[in-house]
């Protein structure tokens, strides 16, 4: 299923397109997923980083109060982690930190896939660029250009991060377990 689903991103003439069709789709299906273990098992084995990025996106949108127009970008998974809340359906008896710490999980997958389709980008393979027009790029040696909300300081994380753990800690009425400082420290 996942190799169909990242050739089905990369036979179309815009990939950026065909992952965000693909992940409407998929999304709904995604929210049903009952267990923790098997969510964490679809994304990871999503070959698409792509595609992974959108439907993470969708994900995040989704759990977000107020959801945000941006691009996906540094600054969106930075708004991310401000506004998302634990609203995944079948969370049930999982304790509050535990579906907090799911939640880090799939920002810190988001990142790491929107880094390499960047990093790809960059490197003249422009994932987000069918696979007939990515020979021309290279030819070209067209670079892209990063979008001005990719552009983040170390203050603007760290605001961020200070932010959540004092969320957390509302939330929580006690301080923050370590297992989720810990990715806290990975995601900075």
């Amino acid at each position: 299923l996942q190799r169909m689903l990242s050739i089905a991103v990369e036979v179309d003439k815009s990939p950026n397109c065909s992952s965000c069709r693909i992940a409407d789709v998929i999304f709904p299906f995604i929210l049903n997923i009952p267990l923790r273990s098997q969510r964490e098992a679809f994304l990871n084995t999503t070959e698409s980083q792509l595609l992974r990025c959108k439907v993470l996106e969708l994900l995040f949108q989704h759990s977000c109060d107020v959801p945000t127009t941006l691009p996906l970008s540094l600054a969106k998974i930075l708004y991310f982690l401000s506004h998302s809340s634990v609203l995944l359906q079948y969370q049930g008896e999982t304790a509050t930190w535990q579906r907090w710490d799911e939640m880090l999980q799939y920002l810190g997958l988001l990142l790491m896939s929107y880094q390499n389709v960047i990093l790809a980008f960059l490197l003249a393979e422009h994932l987000r660029s069918s696979l007939n027009d990515r020979m021309d790029l290279i030819i070209q040696k067209v670079k892209p250009k990063l979008q001005d909300s990719d552009d983040i300081s170390h203050l603007d994380i760290q605001l961020k991060i200070e932010d959540f753990i004092s969320r957390m800690q509302q939330v929580l009425g006690q301080p923050v377990p370590l297992q989720i400082m810990d990715k806290l420290c990975m995601l900075r």
